[in-house]
């Protein structure tokens, strides 16, 4: 197991790109540990170990990503966050206590935040919807991306079911939420429902526009029609 993170980690280590780096540390509001490996290189990477432990039991295999997490490192989340989705066919619902602790323990910015919520621990969600009342808990977390994790992963949810009345309870909840990014969170995720359910959205936005910040307002009309965006913006 070493080994192959040893590894994995040298390969990073041989591909990093100096002006790509300087890009993505300046794209962040965090300071973030990276190497500075281009995101395709990185799949790349990440497909090629993947390959070499498929046939390992799960357990080794999200132990595996729990090193990773465990380093900080940009890169190492990626792969980690890959390495559990291309399992999610042996998830169980027990698997949601290690993602939860992923969630609360690892995730360090927007970027993981949404990675994971949109793949794997959407998947495992999708597996078991009766998991639903726990991430409804994480909307009074004091941790910014445990809550924009709790209404970002509806975006994987709502594609494959109705889930529109977790999702409006879900961002009442997090409403007047002073982060923004929790704000762009849960109107990403409203953004997203609307593909499938707009007038359903575009009345609970009308309802609650006076009170929902204009950032996440703006996330959440951003994709209706010009005369829906002109009556929820009005004051």
């Amino acid at each position: 197991m070493q080994t192959i993170l040893y590894n994995l980690q040298n390969e990073f280590k041989k591909n990093v790109d100096l002006k790509y780096k300087r890009g993505c540390t300046n794209f962040f509001r965090e300071d973030i540990k990276i190497f500075g490996v281009r995101t395709p290189i990185v799949r790349k990477i990440s497909l090629k170990y993947f390959n070499i432990i498929k046939d390992r039991p799960k357990k080794d295999i999200l132990n595996m990503c729990e090193l990773l997490l465990g380093t900080g490192i940009q890169e190492n989340a990626l792969v980690a966050f890959a390495w559990a989705k291309k399992i999610n066919k042996l998830y169980t619902k027990q698997d949601f206590k290690i993602f939860e602790r992923w969630v609360k323990k690892y995730i360090s910015n927007w970027a993981m935040c949404d990675d994971f919520c949109t793949h794997a621990l959407g998947d495992l969600v999708s597996k078991y919807p009766e998991l639903i009342p726990k991430l409804k808990k994480w909307t009074k977390s004091r941790n910014r991306w445990v809550k924009r994790a709790s209404a970002v992963i509806f975006i994987n949810l709502i594609k494959k079911k109705n889930y529109l009345k977790d999702i409006f309870w879900t961002a009442d909840q997090l409403l007047t939420d002073e982060d923004d990014m929790v704000q762009k969170g849960y109107g990403w995720m409203l953004k997203v429902a609307a593909d499938f359910h707009p007038k359903e959205v575009f009345a609970y936005v009308m309802k609650k526009k006076n009170k929902m910040p204009r950032t996440a307002l703006r996330y959440a009309i951003e994709k209706m029609p010009k005369t829906w965006k002109t009556k929820a913006m009005k004051i």
